[in-house]
């Protein structure tokens, strides 16, 4: 269902860069938004394609990813509910280095490229927010590296568990539903799915997890974080 357009300004101060313009300012941005509604598996945008603005996540979720000639797929992002992607890219005058693919039903709001210059232009304070909600984003991404090049495939899953249960630690048991499935888990850890299902498996007998589809029950995260190493 279609967000009524006298609700988008109320859905754009959920944007952190956005948040403290005047109302003036929303309406404004309002007539330089649009609304995308993509069913699970329709893509967004392909690698190339050109940019004109980016995006915010009402609902639903998306991956960004790139794909090699033999097919083979690499996740680089999942997007949530509540976030925003293409900030960066839109400054470079250059084409999406990814595509973007819908993960389940998806509402989108796209922020046309013109306003944000002209906001950039008109309020150093909002330009401040913004560089600083994309050097967030790139220090995450730097941490991504980190994790891949440092940790081991265990360490990754326990690392990415962990923090879907929002637990670091403590012995009571959380449950959690995985947000997408297990094959774009595994690439977004870097992992085949023959080694996500693996690990899973070695957790499991380990008395640690019990996974039931994409439900699973880490029994004592505390205990779940020290097998990390």
């Amino acid at each position: 269902m279609s967000i009524p357009p006298t609700d988008i300004p109320t859905q754009l101060r959920h944007i952190s860069f956005f948040g403290q313009l005047s109302d003036e300012d929303l309406a404004h941005i309002t007539r330089y938004t649009r609304e995308r509604h993509l069913e699970k598996g329709e893509v967004l945008f392909q690698r190339g394609d050109p940019v004109h603005g980016f995006y915010f996540v009402v609902s639903g979720q998306m991956k960004l990813a790139v794909s090699s000639p033999q097919g083979n797929e690499k996740v680089v992002e999942i997007i949530s509910p509540m976030q925003t992607f293409g900030e960066a890219v839109m400054f470079l005058n250059r084409p999406y280095p990814v595509f973007a693919e819908a993960l389940s039903p998806t509402h989108l709001l796209h922020i046309g490229q013109a306003v944000v210059s002209e906001l950039i232009d008109q309020d150093a304070g909002f330009a401040r927010k913004l560089l600083a909600g994309m050097a967030i984003r790139l220090h995450g991404m730097i941490q991504d590296v980190e994790t891949y090049s440092l940790r081991s495939s265990m360490q990754r899953v326990i690392g990415y568990l962990l923090q879907q249960a929002d637990a670091e630690g403590g012995t009571t048991s959380r449950d959690i539903e995985l947000p997408t499935s297990k094959q774009v888990i595994a690439s977004r850890l870097n992992l085949t799915p023959e080694t996500l299902s693996r690990i899973f498996h070695d957790l499991n007998n380990a008395g640690l997890i019990t996974v039931h589809g994409k439900h699973i029950t880490l029994h004592d995260p505390n205990r779940l974080a020290r097998h990390q190493g």
